[in-house]
Order: structure tokens, then C-alpha cells, then sequence
């Protein structure tokens, strides 16, 4: 009969620390209750499977770079312009199924948050996502281009559930870039959710990228399947400064 210890450490070598970390519960439990072998062997995979489901989930919430800690239940619904009920049916992920976009538009501390809730609630369901600063991700693509490796970014965010551009128009970028990013969204649609915060109405969206044609092809794609979500433009941040 193998000794606990030896079990252990076997479950340890096996990379099965959710079985591990269950073992001595599971096993107290079963001898008390006289539970069936199988159901022993059941409740140690139940205690793996959910194991690494948390490790995925702390992995995509690491990868998805969001920019903040606060979940749903401590947001400050009362004290912001946006709606509680539009948050929480974001955090329901039901727009990701349908590959919809959504653009929030409004001034500086009034939109991030509820995309960064949004989006972390999401990933606890299953999704996977990216967070970028718009003005970082034009670099990344530029970047890109110049080591001569057009389309990797593009295609692995295209395997991905959602992608969140922030602060459209707080920074402007050169007319490439936006080029650049014209055909990143082309590569997403239809396939990957965008996420848009922007402190511009549409009609400005030119000035960012230099080009209006290219402009309202860009829209075109990006408000084709697409929720817009005015926030407003009184800060949070100002409202509670101390």
C-alpha cells in the first residue's frame, strides 16, 4: 500500500496539484462516510478539473493586461454616468458569441472601468482577451512591420474573443499607423469582439487617422454588428479627488 507521502509527491511529479491540495480533505471525508472508490476517484478529478480552471483563468487575466483590480460587486454604479444594467450585460458576455463591437465614448475616467469589469468577468466565464493602449498597439504594429513580420499580431488576436483598444484620441499617431490599424480591425471582423474607448464622436475619428475615406471604412466595419455606449464626460476620478 503506498503511503500518503508517496502519493504526494506522485500527484506532485504529475503536475496534479489540485488533487494534491484536495488529497487529505477528500480522503478524511471518505473514510467518515464510507464513501464508494469511485466516488473517491470522482471528487479528486472534480478538485484537478477546477484547479486548472482557476490556473487558466489567473493565466488569461495575466495575458489580457487589464488595466485594473475591481470586480463588478465593488463598482461604484451610483456615482457614474453609464448604466448598471448595460455593464452587467456586457459582463454576460453575450455580445462576444455574436462577434458584436463596442464603442464607449466619453471623456477621460468614464469609461475604462466599466470595460475593465466587463472584461474581467468575461474571462472567469471562459473567454480570452487582450487589453492595449491604442497609441501602444500602433507601435507594436509598426514594430512588426519593420522586422518584417506583417500579420502575427493580427492573426493571433483574431483567435481571440475580444480586444480592447483604449483611449482613441488621446494621442495622436502617424497616418501609417493608422493604416496599420484600419487593417488590424479588418482582420478582426466578424471574428474577434472589439472593444473601442474613445474621447471622440465619430465625426473627429478623421483627425486621428488622416484619412476620411479610410475613416468610414473603418466605421463601417466597426459599427456594423456594435453596442454605443455613451458615458458621458464628468471624470469619476474629479468628482472623488480628495
Amino acid at each position: 500500500m503506498m503511503e500518503r507521502s508517496h502519493i504526494l509527491e506522485a500527484m506532485g511529479e504529475l503536475k496534479l496539484y489540485g488533487m494534491r491540495n484536495a488529497y487529505d480533505e477528500i480522503i478524511a471525508a471518505a473514510i467518515k462516510r464510507q464513501h464508494e472508490p469511485t466516488r473517491v476517484v470522482g471528487s479528486l478529478l472534480d478538485a484537478e478539473i477546477n484547479e486548472k480552471k482557476a490556473r487558466s483563468i489567473k493565466y488569461q487575466m495575466t495575458i489580457a493586461k487589464l488595466p485594473l483590480a475591481k470586480d463588478i460587486d465593488e463598482f461604484e454604479f451610483d456615482a457614474a454616468a453609464i448604466n448598471e444594467t448595460l455593464v452587467r450585460n456586457l459582463a454576460a458576455g453575450g455580445f462576444l458569441e455574436e462577434q458584436r463591437n463596442v464603442v464607449l465614448i466619453g471623456g477621460t475616467g468614464t469609461g475604462k472601468t466599466q470595460v475593465s469589469i466587463a472584461s474581467r468577468v468575461c474571462i472567469r466565464a471562459g473567454a480570452r482577451g487582450r487589453f492595449f493602449n491604442i497609441v501602444n498597439l500602433v507601435n507594436k504594429l509598426e514594430a512588426e512591420g519593420r522586422a518584417g513580420r506583417q500579420g502575427r499580431i493580427a492573426d493571433h488576436l483574431a483567435r481571440l474573443d475580444f480586444v480592447v483598444l483604449d483611449e482613441l484620441g488621446y494621442l495622436p499617431f502617424a497616418q501609417t499607423g493608422g493604416q496599420l490599424l484600419f487593417h488590424l480591425i479588418s482582420r478582426l471582423y466578424e471574428r474577434t469582439s472589439v472593444i473601442v474607448t474613445t474621447n471622440l464622436a465619430f465625426g473627429e475619428w478623421p483627425s486621428v487617422f488622416g484619412d476620411a475615406k479610410m475613416t468610414t471604412a473603418l466605421l463601417d466595419r466597426l459599427t456594423h454588428h456594435c453596442d454605443i455606449v455613451e458615458t458621458g464626460n464628468e471624470s469619476w476620478r474629479f468628482k472623488n479627488r480628495a
